[in-house]
């Protein structure tokens, strides 16, 4: 069949039936583009290591894998867990890491926490930070940056006694 607007060979036959009135359309791939029926070209590609991990994991489900074992601190079995919805211990995290991992990745689409962390810990941070660089500035005999870095770190140490009284 040829398209109908330019009568190139027709890859794509669209048929519609309203009110039962059939309504059939040929058209080749680049006036499906025009008139917005096929989405552009470089679209959203395969999410291969999703696909590859749903395939693994089907392969281990019939070979009785991970999914049959338990965890060796906690004793949980993944069919358990998939009942309670709950995890037994933190090692459980690695035991059934495989099945985990694309779960997580389809709910929150990341395998990371990137959330909010407490103030404490933010301040920890940046306090190890300041003190590697006051290090690499007194390494590199640059005096100047290293008196400026101490006296920030002096500084939030202060503020950090100050919020624990």
């Amino acid at each position: 069949m040829k398209c109908q607007f330019c009568h190139n060979p027709a890859t794509i036959h669209l048929t519609d039936i309203i009110q039962g009135h059939k309504r059939e359309m040929h058209l080749c791939d680049r006036c499906a583009r025009e008139r917005k029926l096929l989405p552009a070209p470089g679209g959203a590609p395969l999410n291969l290591k999703a696909l590859l991990q749903l395939l693994l994991q089907a392969v281990r489900n019939k070979e009785g894998g991970a999914e049959g074992a338990a965890c060796p601190h906690c004793g949980q079995s993944y069919e358990r867990l998939k009942v309670e919805g709950r995890l037994g211990c933190a090692a459980d995290y690695v035991q059934f890491q495989t099945m985990l991992e694309p779960l997580l990745e389809r709910i929150h689409r990341a395998t990371q926490h990137r959330g909010k962390r407490p103030r404490w810990a933010q301040r920890h941070n940046e306090l190890q930070q300041l003190r590697q660089q006051l290090q690499q500035a007194v390494a590199t005999e640059d005096y100047e940056l290293a008196a400026r870095l101490r006296d920030r770190i002096r500084q939030m140490e202060r503020d950090v006694e100050g919020t624990w009284r």
